[in-house]
C-alpha cells in the first residue's frame, strides 16, 4: 500500500533553517499534488505549501518568502526548505500525497519542528 514518510524535523533556534523531506512508496503512480501541512499546539491543521506534477506551487501567506517547496515527481519525493524560522512555525508537519487514481489522499505520520526563541 501507499506509504508516506516524512523526515528532517528537529529543534532549531529562531532565525534558523531546516529542510523537510517526504518520500512516498508503494504506488506505481507519481503524484498529482503533494503538499505540506502543519498543526501547532491547540490549533487546526493548516496548509503550508503544495506543488503539482507540473511544478506549480502554492504557499500560505505566513510562509511566503521564507519557505520553498520542491519536488521530484518521478521519485515521488517532495522537500520543504524552511528559512528564517520563527517560534510560531513550531508544529507537527505532515506530508500529503494525492493521485486521482485513488479514492482518498494519503498522509504521513508527521515530523516535529520546534523553533526556540
Amino acid at each position: 500500500q501507499v506509504q508516506v514518510v516524512e523526515s528532517g524535523g528537529g529543534l532549531v533556534q529562531s532565525g534558523g533553517s531546516l529542510r523537510l523531506s517526504c518520500v512516498v512508496s508503494g504506488s506505481i503512480f507519481s503524484f498529482n499534488t503533494m503538499g505540506w501541512y502543519r498543526q501547532g499546539p491547540e490549533k487546526q491543521r493548516e496548509l503550508v505549501a503544495t506543488i503539482t506534477s507540473g511544478g506549480s506551487t502554492n504557499y500560505a501567506d505566513s510562509v511566503k518568502g521564507r519557505f520553498t517547496i520542491s519536488g521530484d515527481n518521478a521519485k515521488n519525493t517532495v522537500y520543504l526548505q524552511m528559512n528564517s524560522l520563527r517560534p510560531e512555525d513550531t508544529a507537527v508537519y505532515y506530508c500529503k500525497w494525492v493521485n486521482s487514481y485513488y479514492a482518498r489522499d494519503f498522509w504521513g505520520q508527521g515530523t516535529q519542528v520546534t523553533v526556540s526563541s
